[in-house]
């Protein structure tokens, strides 16, 4: 069972580091088109806007319905930063009850 297990929880780590920092650069690259630092009529940075947005708003949406906006502050990034935190520290218990030997 850990031959499955230990590769799938690894993965799954990876997945998570993958999407927070996809979400820590969306919020940097909202914050500098909002500061009009970079311009989305470059080819590029839509590409990339669009992308970092497909990615993490379905989950930001999800939190929005629940933590309200605090004086014009979108604290939803951070509730899925600490989900994401939350979830990786659960796989990481798990790995170690199920697969002592491997030095999680």
């Amino acid at each position: 069972m850990h031959i499955i297990l230990a590769p799938l929880i690894s993965v799954a780590m990876i997945v998570l580091d993958l999407y927070m920092w996809a979400l820590i650069l969306s919020v940097v690259m909202s914050w500098l088109v909002a500061f009009n630092v970079i311009n989305t009529h470059n080819r590029f940075v839509y590409l990339a806007g669009d992308f970092l947005y497909r990615v993490t708003e379905p989950a930001l949406r999800r939190i929005r319905r629940v933590v309200p906006v605090m004086g014009g502050i979108d604290l939803s990034p951070m509730a899925l930063v600490l989900a994401i935190i939350f979830l990786k520290m659960v796989l990481e218990q798990i790995a170690r009850q199920v697969i002592p030997l491997e030095g999680w």
